[in-house]
């Protein structure tokens, strides 16, 4: 009975993600992966089924065993940070109900994961990016569909889940300057449009082969179905292997460089925190170390202490 309930709970808890807090798919697929190899655990190392009573009063213990179970299947820090937030937030949500203490989890530490920086492209790789990004189809209308789709990446800085979500009826007016994104978490943005954006979109509109009505997606597949991410990322990889790319340029890369160039073009922070759709201030800044000269040379030519600094020094 106890392992039905857990089950209910686990069930239930993952209803409220996504009817109450509006929590992405993705976003709640990871949380059900988070939770079920944290229950597994708990059944090898209880030798018995996991049941709600092994839950009521979880110790810090039985989580560091869990997380160095995890480190030893291979997992890093940042797997680890999520396992743990994704079992804290189960536990939060049972002792909201009365059914549990979470103590234990809040007293928990997640492991320290190393600050890794975007890793854009250059100016001039970007461009040759999108401009060659259709070299490798051999239809003409799957030729403008890729690069429709990284121009969208590069231009807007989207996501490629935000990009392959689009309705049919997305982009369809040349006059446009601005669309809607929604973004993680049902967020929306407003993004401005290139002309180049609205140019490679109608392009492929003029080409593509099959009905784009608002009701189904945009950018299509070879046999009309929606195009899959992974088409879009092996596209990409055969790119960087005809230009020389660095393994670091993935679709998610153009996101990177968007944002990056901007900033490097004297581009306000706050305002590219917006266009990316970023909840934090502190997401967006991991782009400032990306162009940290440039930065430092506009504090030193822009800042007062810093000018009479330098004209004392003169």
């Amino acid at each position: 009975m106890q392992k039905g309930e857990l089950l209910a709970e686990k069930a239930a808890w993952l209803a409220t993600l996504a009817d109450e807090r509006n929590a992405s798919a993705h976003t709640i697929a990871a949380y059900e992966r988070d939770l079920r190899q944290f229950l597994v655990f708990l059944t090898g190392y209880n030798a018995r089924p996991a049941a709600l009573s092994d839950l009521a009063d979880l110790r810090t213990a039985e989580l560091r065993a869990f997380l160095a179970s995890r480190r030893g299947d291979g997992a890093g820090a940042r797997s680890l940070g999520r396992n743990l937030s994704g079992v804290r937030a189960f536990l939060r949500h049972l002792e909201r109900k009365g059914l549990v203490s979470a103590a234990g989890a809040r007293a928990m530490r997640a492991p320290k994961a190393q600050k890794s920086l975007p890793r854009p492209l250059s100016v001039d790789d970007a461009l040759v990016v999108t401009e060659d990004a259709g070299s490798f189809a051999v239809e003409p209308w799957i030729s403008a569909r890729d690069v429709a789709v990284l121009t969208l990446l590069y231009g807007c800085g989207l996501r490629i889940s935000e990009a392959l979500g689009l309705p049919g009826d997305a982009l369809a007016d040349p006059n446009e300057r601005a669309m809607a994104i929604s973004g993680k978490g049902g967020k929306t943005r407003l993004v401005p449009l290139l002309p180049a954006v609205l140019q490679a979109v109608a392009e492929y509109r003029r080409l593509c082969p099959f009905a784009l009505p608002a009701e189904e997606p945009l950018f299509r597949g070879a046999r009309g179905g929606p195009l899959r991410p992974q088409i879009v990322q092996r596209n990409m990889a055969r790119l960087r292997g005809a230009l020389g790319l660095p393994a670091s340029a993935t679709p998610h890369a153009l996101r990177h460089s968007f944002a990056t160039h901007l900033l490097a073009a004297g581009g306000d922070l706050r305002t590219i925190q917006d266009l990316l759709g970023h909840a934090s201030l502190s997401t967006t800044q991991t782009y400032t170390a990306v162009d940290s000269g440039r930065l430092m040379s506009i504090y030193r030519s822009a800042h007062p202490r810093a000018r009479r600094k330098s004209a004392a020094e003169g």
